[in-house]
Order: C-alpha cells, then sequence, then structure tokens
C-alpha cells in the first residue's frame, strides 16, 4: 500500500508502486494531459519513474515556475538530437539549461553558420511534431563507455570515464537519440511545444579550459507558450536598443579598445558621469558614518594567503615579481582595510568603524568573458567594512538595507530582490563559525523586516551574504549590492578589540557594496534609461543653441549664467540650421537644450526643449536658470 499526500492535504492510497502520470491520471484526466512531471518530497522526477513509498507529491505543469528549467533543458536535448539528423559527424558534448534559456556545446569540423540555425530549428519542430517518447535507461559504466566511443562520440566517453566505476550511469532516448543525462525529462518531445528559438553561436572551450580544444556552442531561448516568448524576444529587441556600449558611444562617454582589453578609456563627459555617482556616494556615506580609506593596489602576497584569497582567487589575480617577493595587483579590498584597522588599539567604545574605499581592483577575466562595462578587468569598487561586535550586527545590517535601498530609489530603481546566499561546498572557517554567522545573518534580516529568498550554496567562501537585485525597466535582474557576515577574516588576520572586560576579542567583519563596480552600474544606469539619464546624474545638463549668428553674445551671457549656478552646460554656436543642432543633441540625450534667437535675445527669455518629446516653455532666464539648478540637486534638495 502507497499513500500519495497531494499538495491540498488529501491523501490517495494505491495497492502497489504507482507513477507520476499514474497519480496524475486519477485526479483528472485534463491534469494527465497537462503533467509534464512530478514532485515527489519536494524533488522533480519523471512522470513514468516509480512511486514505491509513502510520500507528498504534486503534478507539474507548464503553468509552475520550475517546469521552466525542464522544458529549457529538453529543448537542448531536442536541438543536438537535430543537430545529428542534419550533421551526423557532429559530436555531443554538453547541454544545460540557463536563465531563459539552453545551449548545447558541439565539436564540429566544419563551423556552423547562421543559416544552419534555421534548419536546426525546423527540424526541432519536426521532432517536437513526432512526439517520441522519452525513456529513460540505466546502464553498467563501462556498457556506456563503449556505446559513446563505438558511435563516435568521445567527449561523452570521456565524462563517463571520469566517474566512480560502479557508478550505474543514466541516459535518455528519445527516437534515435541517446543522450547522457541526469534527468529528469518531459514524458515526451511533444510537451515541448513550439515556444523555443535559436538565438546565436558562439566558441566555447570544452569543460571551460582554455588548453582544451574549442567547441561550437548553439544558444536558444524555450520558454512555456508563445506569449512568453514572444515578450521575451521584445525585451531582447528593447534591450539591443538599450545596449550600453552604443548608447555610451553616441552620448560620447567612453570608448574601450583591445590595447587595454578589459579596461575603460573614460571621456570627459563619461568620466564627469562617474565623478557625479561617486560624488554622490561620498555625500551619503559621509552622512551615514563612514570613513573614506584608500589602500594600495600592489600587494604582497603573503597578505593573500594570509586571508585565504591566495587559494581561492589565484587564478584572477595579475602578479609581478620584486627581487625576492611576488606581488599581487589587488582584486577586492578588505585584507588591506584589516591592515588599517589593526594599526593602533580599538576599544569596543570605537566600533562599529565603517571603512569606506573606492577601491580600485584588478582581476585576470577570461578575454571571452569580458564585456563592455558589464564584466571588465580594471574597475572601482564602491567598497566598504564595517568592523562591528556581535551584538552590533543586527543594528548595523538594518541601517545598511535602509541606505541602500534609498540609494537605490535616487537612482531610480524601486523593484528589489533580497537573496540569502548560505555555505558554499568551497569555504574557510568550521562548521561552527558557519553556524553562528549564518544565525547572526538571519536574525539581523528578520529585523530588517524585508522579504528574502534562499539562494543555496551561493555565500562567500568566509561567510554567508545577502544579494541585492535590481529589477529594471524592461524587466532584466541585475545583482549589484552585497552585505556579507564574516568571522573568518578577522581569525586569520589577527584583528581584535578591547572588551569591557579588559581582555582582546575578535570584531566581526561586515563586507558590504552598494553599487557593486561603478562601471558596471553605470552600464546598468545607462540600459535603465536608455541614455535619457536625470537631470542631476547627466554628465551634460545643457546646451545653449543659437538660431543664428545675431544671438551668439547672447548666448555666451545665457551660458555663463547656467556655469554660474553649477550647471554642465555647453554652447553651440555652429552655423547650422536650429533642427539639426536638437536633433544632434537630442541623439546625444542632452536633457535640456535652451533655444535662443532674436526674439528670446531681446526678451532675455529662453526657450527650453526637454528630452523626451515634452512642449517647448519660455521662461525668463532667471527663471529657467533657478528651475534648472534645483532639478541639478537631484537628491541633495532633499
Amino acid at each position: 500500500m502507497v499513500a500519495i499526500t497531494l499538495p491540498d492535504g488529501s491523501v490517495r492510497t494505491f495497492d502497489e508502486s504507482v507513477t507520476g502520470l499514474q497519480v496524475a491520471a486519477d485526479i483528472g484526466p485534463g491534469l494527465a494531459k497537462a503533467a509534464l512531471a512530478v514532485r515527489v518530497n519536494g524533488e522533480m522526477k519523471d512522470l513514468s519513474e516509480p512511486i514505491a513509498s509513502d510520500g507528498e507529491i504534486s503534478i507539474v505543469t507548464a503553468k509552475d515556475e520550475d517546469a521552466l528549467e525542464l522544458i529549457r533543458h529538453d529543448a537542448a536535448h531536442v536541438m543536438a538530437e537535430a543537430v545529428k539528423e542534419l550533421f551526423p559527424e557532429t559530436q555531443v558534448t554538453i547541454g544545460p539549461a540557463i536563465d531563459n534559456g539552453f545551449y548545447y556545446d558541439f565539436a564540429r569540423p566544419t563551423p556552423f553558420i547562421p543559416e544552419d540555425l534555421e534548419k536546426i530549428e525546423a527540424r526541432m519542430l519536426e521532432i517536437v511534431g513526432r512526439d517520441e517518447t522519452i525513456a529513460r535507461q540505466l546502464w553498467k559504466r563501462d556498457e556506456a563507455i563503449s556505446f559513446f566511443h563505438d558511435r563516435g562520440e568521445l567527449y561523452k566517453a570521456e565524462i563517463i570515464r571520469d566517474l566512480p566505476a560502479d557508478e550505474e550511469i543514466s541516459v535518455y532516448r528519445q527516437g534515435d537519440f541517446i543522450d547522457l543525462c541526469r534527468g529528469p525529462h518531459l514524458p515526451s518531445t511533444g510537451k515541448l511545444g513550439n515556444a523555443f528559438k535559436l538565438m546565436k553561436l558562439a566558441g566555447a572551450y570544452w569543460r571551460g579550459d582554455a588548453r582544451n580544444e574549442m567547441l561550437q556552442r548553439i544558444y536558444g531561448t524555450a520558454w512555456a507558450n508563445g506569449k512568453q516568448l514572444k515578450a521575451h524576444l521584445n525585451m531582447l529587441a528593447e534591450a539591443e536598443k538599450r545596449d550600453h556600449r552604443r548608447v555610451g558611444r553616441e552620448m560620447g562617454l567612453f570608448h574601450l579598445q583591445d590595447v587595454a582589453a578589459g579596461s575603460v578609456f573614460w571621456h570627459p563627459k563619461g568620466w564627469k558621469l562617474y565623478r557625479n555617482i561617486q560624488d554622490y556616494m561620498r555625500w551619503r556615506l559621509e552622512a551615514a558614518g563612514y570613513i573614506e580609506v584608500n589602500t594600495p593596489l600592489l600587494v604582497d602576497r603573503r597578505l593573500w594567503e594570509a586571508s585565504g584569497h591566495w587559494e581561492k582567487f589565484r587564478e584572477y589575480m595579475f602578479t609581478t615579481e620584486d627581487e625576492d617577493k611576488v606581488l599581487a595587483l589587488k582584486p577586492m579590498n578588505c585584507p588591506c582595510h584589516v591592515q588599517i584597522y589593526r594599526q593602533g588599539i580599538t576599544s569596543y567604545r570605537d566600533l562599529p568603524i565603517r571603512m569606506a574605499e573606492f577601491g580600485s581592483c584588478i582581476r585576470n577575466e577570461p578575454s571571452g568573458a569580458i564585456h563592455g562595462l558589464m564584466r571588465v578587468r580594471a574597475f572601482t569598487q564602491d567598497d566598504a567594512h564595517i568592523f562591528c561586535t556581535e551584538e552590533q550586527i543586527t543594528t548595523e545590517t538594518k541601517a545598511f538595507c535602509e541606505l541602500l535601498l534609498a540609494i537605490y530609489k535616487d537612482f531610480g530603481f524601486e523593484e528589489v530582490v533580497v537573496k540569502f546566499a548560505d555555505r558554499p561546498p568551497l569555504r574557510a572557517g568550521s562548521g561552527e563559525t558557519w553556524d553562528k554567522a549564518e544565525e547572526a545573518l538571519k536574525e539581523a534580516t528578520a529585523a530588517t523586516g524585508l522579504q528574502v529568498e534562499l539562494n543555496p550554496g551561493e555565500g562567500a567562501f568566509y561567510g554567508p551574504k545577502l544579494e541585492f537585485v535590481l529589477r529594471d525597466v524592461i524587466g532584466r535582474e541585475w545583482q549589484c549590492g552585497t552585505l556579507q557576515v564574516d568571522f573568518v577574516l578577522p581569525e586569520r588576520l589577527d584583528a581584535t578589540f578591547i572588551g569591557k572586560d579588559g581582555g582582546k576579542h575578535r570584531p566581526v567583519m561586515l563586507h558590504r557594496a552598494v553599487l557593486g563596480s561603478f562601471e558596471r552600474f553605470i552600464g546598468i544606469l545607462i540600459e535603465h534609461y536608455a541614455g535619457k539619464l536625470p537631470f542631476w546624474l547627466a554628465p551634460l545638463q545643457v546646451v545653449v543653441a543659437t538660431v543664428t549668428g545675431d544671438s551668439d553674445d547672447y548666448a555666451r551671457r545665457v551660458h555663463g549664467a547656467l556655469k554660474e549656478a553649477g550647471l554642465a552646460a555647453e554652447m553651440d554656436l555652429r552655423n547650422e540650421k536650429i533642427n539639426y543642432k536638437i536633433r544632434e543633441h537630442s541623439l546625444a540625450k542632452v536633457p535640456a537644450i535652451l533655444v535662443v534667437g532674436k526674439r528670446e535675445s531681446l526678451q532675455e527669455t529662453v526657450a527650453i526643449r526637454r528630452l523626451g518629446g515634452k512642449p517647448q516653455e519660455i521662461l525668463a532666464l532667471a527663471e529657467a536658470t533657478a528651475r534648472l539648478k534645483k532639478e541639478a540637486r537631484g537628491p541633495l534638495a532633499k
């Protein structure tokens, strides 16, 4: 007798083992038709897998959020089957589901071309139409190695060869196609539907190692229905329009080039934007009781070894040698902040110490991972570390979360998702230390009143953390801020304070960032606003444009008044038509254009044209200047 408990609490009993599909059919034919998989005691399994003991189960349909990963995984398998049918000489390697889609890496002597994607996608639709049964089989390890090796699938054979000798191998068959996979999968290819699209080709090293051979990767996206697919494709089209690399070029903010791969050449306007953000952050930090420091860029490896970063981050460090020393360009600031903390004697009365740095960091990111401002090698963090007692963790966490949310709101981000990331598989510190750190962060997070999602296994190597994820105007998510509770680094680097009892105690170290890196955050801002930055942030706020040369002298007076008011203003006195000037400055995303002609000169007025198509407004020069000056203060005016 098997007792099955359903999500509504009802119990159904069966005389013998039962499959998820049979349970669904017992509930009703509609559910059986819609069923994609079954969740048994929280674990997703194939509908055909026998359930031999009592348990809690729920039937997974396309309406379930976690069904998307199943759909995307199956889309990868159907794509691999299509590739093998069209290009039999191709070897199939690895193909997982990823955010918003899937990919598969293929080994093939002839490169794929864009036209091949159309053929593969068409064949995928044929395979879906065949509604091939997807069935799981368990093979002996040596049997599986021989099967794939004999078929010329040498990469699959290598994967299996690396598994323990006594491990049973799970494979899935759909039609004539057999693939190595743990599962679970849909019951048949027909259940996949047609809400998928192949997106692009890329290169990828076998197993992500640059020393291995280069494979060909095909990316695709897959969704539960056509409506979701259309919405995603529309979002991608909008994202393309907002691409910070193109918009940044149009605005004259920065450029990137191979002579300094992964580093940014900031142009005057881009650097002005950078400094606007930095000045704002400095104002916020000073008001919140932070002290600002600056630490060396080049640091002896001994410090990184002592902190544990050498073992964890060595591959991301650029190093150089000085006589008998090995020096590393710092990939993060935390060990250096501990060195400042350790100078002199700290009392419990001095805590908390909130130590901030706009810290320049260098990381040896793989060349293939570099992407505009979003992922660079040289960057600046809005980094800070709070040294406090255990009793102060909650109040400091609450204060930081309030600060962070206020900053995000000022930048125009109202939707923030907070995730709790607990201990990763590879970490420093004992289990007892991690228990204490996780419990402390949980209590502190509860005190903030924030709703938190669990992100299991994604904590830092020295402590659990909160991750703050922004949602931009077109629905994309960007993980920017973090707060990490660290009991490990103060121990490793011998940070202490004198307690009330006169003895030495270890401070707790809260690692925190709001923006993450300035470079990436500026890229996010550009795409969020499509370059139409808020007036207070814009590197060039106003352009004074003349209708004819007769107005040049008045334009200079207007420009002088704007500059005296502290506005970032330029003049355009070129002998060009005014509509041409307006189009050009609008493309460069200048928030306000003050048009002056003969009438404005005589009346001491300006015609204000706002970016975004608002009606032109005629104002007296003094009124226009005062209004723009107030707008330019932005959050500082609060």
